[in-house]
């Protein structure tokens, strides 16, 4: 497991270059004392590890600019990826306050070399509009979401995609939640499209934190709702990370066949193939206790398998190796 003494750690994602993991991380001072307080003063960790299970922290990734810029509150959850010219891109959430203190969320990403020295981008590179996203505006939700930038490359060669947490502007207030869509010739510029899922009666207020992959020949796009953030219909589920097989790793994807693959004590599962033996494993932050409060730290490597339709997390419940 990964986690910090002094330190909250939760949202989270990796990069594998070949010789050694990367773990970038969300955390905030437990000087705080109030863990809510975490999500305003949030910095972008990182750590190495040669197996998953044991991590060095090296230096911070990323720190929040200063104002006026798109990331002046904080950076928030990203993905990163390797241009085939070797240039790394982390590609992450800038936060910032409008007038009346409603958060605005936009991408912007970074880029490195070496994956431990980075260079922000100047601005962000896409933002939350209309017809298809929701924005401020429209009064209906807490904040405007457009976040948590999943990026890969076409499974044809045509360019990249990414996946971003956002709202349609139309359907049930707690199902609006879809799964954002944008498309790039190079990583730097973005085309903003339609979302590659809709609002549902039996949906979600936000899909945080996706990711898809093919997970033994299969497609499966992971997210995380809190049973507070979804429709009626889901609450008696409670929340946590959820999965949604699909034909295409390019959607689209129906919110409607999302079944649960942790319960809320862990949130923000997210998927790795380790190297050596290709073997699928589930990592995910610790959420919340038995006492109902919140925990952070990273778990360590649970394997998952398809059975039947679903993806489950199987025994034994971690592993080691590299």
């Amino acid at each position: 497991m990964f986690d910090l003494p002094d330190s909250w750690v939760w949202d989270f994602w990796f990069a594998d270059d070949g010789d050694r993991y990367h773990l970038f991380f969300l955390y905030a001072s437990r000087a705080l004392h109030d863990p809510d307080a975490r999500h305003y003063r949030a910095s972008v960790g990182h750590a190495v590890s040669d197996d998953l299970i044991e991590w060095t922290r090296i230096e911070d990734a990323l720190v929040r600019g200063d104002a006026p810029a798109f990331d002046d509150l904080a950076t928030w959850t990203g993905s990163t990826v390797r241009h085939p010219d070797g240039t790394w891109y982390l590609f992450y959430t800038g936060s910032s306050l409008a007038s009346g203190g409603k958060n605005i969320q936009r991408i912007g990403y970074a880029t490195s070399r070496d994956l431990l020295t980075w260079h922000k981008a100047p601005g962000p590179v896409l933002e939350a509009a209309g017809p298809w996203y929701e924005t401020i505006d429209s009064g209906a939700w807490h904040d405007e979401a457009f976040r948590d930038p999943w990026v890969f490359p076409d499974p044809d060669g045509d360019g990249w995609h990414m996946y971003v947490t956002a709202r349609a502007p139309h359907g049930p207030v707690d199902g609006r939640g879809v799964i954002g869509h944008a498309w790039s010739a190079d990583l730097r510029e973005w085309e903003l499209r339609e979302p590659v899922s809709v609002p549902s009666e039996a949906g979600f207020g936000q899909l945080e934190v996706t990711q898809v992959e093919v997970v033994d020949g299969r497609a499966v796009l992971l997210f995380s709702c809190l049973a507070e953030h979804s429709m009626p219909s889901r609450r008696g589920e409670r929340g946590g990370t959820w999965a949604i097989p699909a034909d295409s790793v390019l959607g689209p994807f129906d919110v409607d066949r999302a079944q649960r693959l942790t319960g809320e004590d862990l949130y923000v599962g997210r998927l790795l193939r380790r190297r050596d033996d290709g073997r699928w494993l589930l990592f995910a932050f610790r959420n919340v206790g038995e006492d109902g409060r919140f925990v952070g730290g990273v778990t360590d490597p649970m394997p998952v398998a398809w059975k039947g339709d679903a993806l489950a997390v199987v025994e034994p419940a971690t592993v080691t190796g590299s």
